[in-house]
């Protein structure tokens, strides 16, 4: 059988360019040797492109590495200059780094948000993921709760402010539509970065000025009382939706520390739900997922209140993938290994592919 060369891509410049290397440790690991090649390129904080010659058998030896662990090194490389070929980057001889899909782990802003997605686009590769409607849309919380109120999906209250309006006056707004406590985020963020939960005013001040620096946009939701259920899909046309997990934080919320320093928050794989409410949030999950047009993963978060409604959080186009992730963990508990499900997304992005090559407009 012939091997696929597996173009990982990581790092990048947002502000979760850790995960994003914790993230590669993990899946360059876990791909099967007997079918793939692995090829490792950098993005550096400050936009470089790196083929990280010695990343392999870093990768190799490193499976339950902290993000501390990853170090890249290697030589510039070129982006393409050829839309259509199959050659992201080039070596210093000049010669063709030729690879059959790209796996982007990139997290948050540059890398998730459609950006790189667009340039992988414009190069003719196959990769894994969504593509660039579903990712921008996915990223921009505010764009996303706005797909999800035009379906018709349970969610709870917000409000958007954008750098260039007053401050205090959505503040005021904050504390009388929305209530305290409640949290502020940036709009185009992931894995808690930038989230504040706030009880005062003096606190809702400091927040605002806090998601500022990462985002010129930001929202503004009711604290929601209820557990944290989180559902995996996976596919396309149709989709389908893992068991649902738990999320115990072991903070005040499911903050960055939880998810990626000390792992001190419990994950209950599946969750504890009775079977008609296991059955609700899977197919929310993947109205969800449809209403944001994503393809291929997604990882969709709700609320469980008292009452007994489930309420949609947000959605993750491309979900952690270290050994303590919930993504791999639900489809771990639904059948699906990691190796299995890695397989699974590389072929959708080549199928995906080969669909768009036949309706891509040219006239033969």
């Amino acid at each position: 059988m012939t091997r696929r060369r597996v173009l990982l891509l990581f790092g990048g410049r947002s502000a979760e360019h850790d995960v994003s290397r914790a993230t590669a440790v993990a899946v360059a690991s876990a791909l099967d040797r007997s079918k793939y090649d692995v090829v490792p390129v950098a993005i550096t904080t400050d936009g470089r492109w790196l083929l990280a010659d010695d990343a392999v058998a870093q990768l190799e030896g490193a499976r339950d590495a902290l993000p501390a662990a990853f170090a890249v090194s290697g030589s510039p490389v070129e982006l393409p200059s050829e839309p259509g070929r199959a050659e992201l980057v080039k070596l210093g001889s000049g010669s063709p780094l030729a690879v059959d899909v790209v796996l982007p782990l990139l997290h948050g802003p540059y890398g998730e948000d459609g950006t790189v997605q667009g340039l992988l686009e414009l190069a003719g590769l196959p990769y894994v993921g969504a593509g660039v409607l579903g990712s921008a849309v996915g990223m921009d919380k505010i764009m996303m709760k706005r797909a999800f109120a035009a379906a018709g999906l349970p969610q709870a209250r917000y409000l958007a402010l954008r750098d260039t309006h007053d401050a205090g006056e959505f503040a005021d707004r904050v504390e009388r539509e929305l209530g305290l406590p409640c949290f502020v985020k940036p709009s185009n963020m992931g894995s808690s970065v930038g989230v504040s939960k706030v009880r005062t005013r003096a606190e809702l001040t400091s927040a605002i000025a806090h998601a500022f620096g990462y985002d010129e946009w930001i929202i503004a939701e009711e604290a929601i009382v209820g557990r944290e259920i989180e559902v995996a899909v996976l596919g396309d046309d149709p989709p389908e939706a893992s068991v649902p997990g738990e999320v115990i934080p072991a903070a005040d919320f499911y903050d960055y520390d939880d998810k990626y320093e000390d792992g001190k928050a419990q994950l209950l794989v599946p969750a504890p739900l009775p079977d008609a409410q296991a059955l609700e949030v899977r197919d929310l999950a993947v109205r969800a997922f449809e209403a944001c047009r994503c393809e291929a993963m997604a990882r969709v978060d709700c609320f469980l209140r008292a009452d007994g409604v489930f309420l949609l959080n947000e959605l993750n186009t491309i979900p952690g993938f270290t050994p303590i992730s919930m993504y791999p963990k639900l489809w771990g508990a639904t059948g699906v290994s990691y190796s299995a499900l890695l397989d699974r997304l590389i072929d959708l992005a080549v199928e995906r592919h080969a669909r768009r090559i036949r309706r891509a407009g040219r006239q033969r």
